[in-house]
């Protein structure tokens, strides 16, 4: 057993964890990160980072057996999965390294093993002590002013679909699979469901979703759903929309499962090689040793204040296990929050409905601020711009014209409310929307800015002129 002194101790090594871990080793202090697996957490390691890879592959491949459009003659397209597998892996191992490069560049330790608070220590009455247990049994205590919370999340599950890893998956497990089956029922449409979806279609397996909720992406503004859910049955898939698995009715055998699905009484059965459950995340409170503090739960996460502060003073928590909107960037700008407060800085509050949430669908999503619905229960009265894919060259030079941007703009105050995109790489142009909303522009300020001719950021701009009706290529 041995005993180590720091400034800050983060337990959790996700994008979380490492930003709030380097940001308050820039401003001086000594820090550890107690991981129990790789640095990168979920995101680089069973998210974001290698979905996003498999994403690209599939995208190519369909872009190639339309190749004709383009004047090439391709033959003989197939996939190799394992080829795609292991790109995907080459990336997540440089990045995994990468991350491995910025702890030794900024000092910062990384201890191993399962990390649980065991409660104050003799260093400061106000301290956390948190013990961590090594792969070889071995024993760590880590004493530390400062404590940060970043233990991420984890799959939901469903009662009745009981995962096995093999024929019913978490989104974790399917980036484990080392063929593509040839169906697949997915249970979920919200982001992360909507992304398997669309890759696996372009893979080409017949892809069914069921989704409680009365459209897919439910959080994103109704004229964006409406396009994506045009956009995937233009593409053969199979929305089974307002209905609820039955848990009883799910059957497994050797090669299939199969499942009925509640739709407004009616009654739908569905059968396919896997399913994959797609019903959110929860967060990981359990096991870290929460039962030694005083923190508070609140609805299964962790409650914390504008600076990330939880009921003990000097303990935060950042990313998925604080609940909200679980997206890899919100728990790196959180991290960041929570490290620059604890060294005595007086950081920027974090406003989450600034927040840009991005889905890397075919075509993408992208939004930031209120959704028309929002806004008008906001009390604001809105107006309404809204530019098509269709009138931008470089759209139809990409051969990819669906989608729109949507601009949402009180009528009163003439702000920026909420932007929405839906189309080929929008996730790349959101940025500039949310800029505009942090500098509360306005829909002509952004409009009068030159976007560059020929890009994709036309439409942006394009769409906050036609809030004012004087958008020049509509």
């Amino acid at each position: 057993m041995s005993e180590h002194r720091y400034d800050v101790v983060v337990l959790g090594g996700g994008i979380g964890g490492y930003t709030a871990a380097i940001r308050a080793a820039q401003l001086g202090k000594t820090v550890a990160v107690v991981e129990r697996d790789k640095l990168g957490g979920t995101c680089l390691h069973q998210g974001c980072i290698p979905s996003k890879s498999l994403l690209r592959s599939a995208e190519v491949y369909a872009t190639m057996k339309k190749s004709e459009d383009y004047g090439i003659s391709a033959e003989s397209i197939e996939v190799k999965f394992d080829s795609v597998l292991n790109r995907k892996q080459r990336i997540v191992d440089q990045l995994h390294q990468g991350l491995q490069f910025l702890m030794k560049k900024n000092k910062i330790t990384v201890h191993y093993g399962n990390g649980r608070i065991i409660g104050p220590s003799i260093f400061s009455p106000r301290s956390g002590a948190v013990s961590v247990e090594k792969e070889d049994g071995d024993i760590e205590t880590l004493l530390s002013s400062n404590l940060i919370i970043a233990t991420g999340s984890r799959p939901r599950n469903l009662p009745g679909l009981e995962i096995d890893g093999t024929h019913i998956l978490t989104s974790e497990d399917a980036l484990r699979m080392e063929n593509l089956p040839k169906s697949i029922i997915i249970v979920g449409g919200g982001v992360i469901g909507v992304e398997w979806a669309s890759m696996l279609s372009d893979f080409g397996v017949a892809v069914t979703i069921v989704e409680l909720d009365k459209r897919l992406v439910s959080l994103e503004d109704a004229d964006i759903s409406k396009e994506l859910e045009r956009l995937f049955k233009k593409r053969g898939i199979n929305l089974v929309t307002g209905a609820k698995v039955l848990p009883d009715s799910v059957k497994v055998t050797e090669g299939s499962v199969t499942l009925q699905a509640d739709k407004q009484g009616e009654i739908v059965e569905l059968t396919a090689d896997k399913v994959l459950v797609s019903v959110g995340r929860v967060a990981n409170v359990e096991g870290i040793g929460l039962e030694n503090t005083d923190i508070k739960i609140d609805k299964g996460s962790i409650r914390v204040n504008r600076f990330m502060q939880t009921t003990e003073s000097h303990i935060y928590a950042v990313g998925d296990v604080i609940g909200g909107l679980m997206l890899a960037h919100m728990a790196g700008h959180e991290g960041i929050l929570a490290a620059e407060h604890l060294a005595g800085q007086t950081p920027h509050e974090l406003q989450a409905h600034l927040v840009s949430k991005c889905t890397y669908t075919r075509p993408e999503i992208a939004s930031v601020g209120w959704t028309e619905q929002q806004a008008v229960d906001q009390g604001h009265k809105v107006k309404i711009g809204k530019f098509s894919f269709k009138g931008i060259g470089k759209a139809l030079v990409y051969g990819d014209t669906d989608g729109f941007v949507k601009v949402i703009a009180d009528s009163e105050t003439n702000d920026i409310l909420g932007v929405h995109m839906i189309g080929p790489h929008v996730t790349n142009s959101i940025s500039e929307a949310a800029l505009a909303q942090v500098l509360n522009a306005t829909p002509w300020e952004v409009g009068q800015t030159i976007h560059p001719h020929p890009t994709l950021s036309e439409a942006l701009g394009e769409a906050m002129l036609a809030v004012d009706g004087i958008a020049i290529s509509g």
